[in-house]
């Protein structure tokens, strides 16, 4: 008898997060992804032809809930107050940037799906600066944040916080609270 081959869309994105999280898209492949889901590899060719039709569709379902919440930012009318706003998201979705970058792994093919999928998230990441963008816009407009610093360079900043290890083991909203501090103020003591 065969192993079940039943499970959910959510069980197989949160499998497929997991498994391209520890091996890598090169290391990732349907084997290691049935045995997780303990199911057959059969089970899964009945839905995707392939892992990049696979990986393109979670990353397409991930960029957008992250869209979702992003847009959400602007709510905040006040600079800060999104910020803070902004770096819950960036700590909700801490591995989204880690699975993202994998896309340039994965080349166009001959798959329709794959080809569509890859335009989506091209539009998702346009899309992603420009509230971004915004946001930053919105800093340099109220002078908080310096005019002569590029975009992508406070951007790259903010998001990179997030990789920043949690050595004191603080709890995630005092952990939030000094990275905003940080952000905000500095390391300099004000003379």
């Amino acid at each position: 008898m065969g192993r079940e081959s039943k499970f959910t869309k959510s069980d197989l994105y949160q499998a497929t997060n997991q498994l391209l999280l520890q091996y890598g898209y090169n290391g990732f492949h349907f084997g290691l992804l049935a045995e997780q889901l303990n199911v057959t590899r059969a089970a899964l060719y009945k839905y995707f032809d392939n892992k990049d039709e696979l990986i393109t569709e979670y990353m397409v379902e991930e960029m957008e809930r992250f869209l979702l919440d992003l847009q959400k930012m602007k709510e905040y009318p006040l600079f800060k107050d999104q910020l803070d706003y902004l770096l819950g998201v960036i700590f909700k979705y801490s591995r989204i940037h880690q699975i993202l970058s994998m896309i340039f792994q994965i080349q166009k093919s001959n798959h329709v799906k794959v080809n569509e999928a890859l335009e989506l998230l091209e539009t998702q990441h346009e899309k992603m600066y420009s509230y971004l963008n915004d946001f930053v816009q919105l800093g340099k407009r109220d002078k908080l944040l310096k005019s002569e610093f590029p975009n992508h360079l406070i951007l790259g900043f903010i998001f990179q916080t997030v990789n920043i290890p949690n050595y004191s083991q603080l709890p995630e909203q005092d952990w939030k609270n000094l990275v905003m501090e940080f952000l905000c103020s500095g390391m300099f003591n004000e003379k």
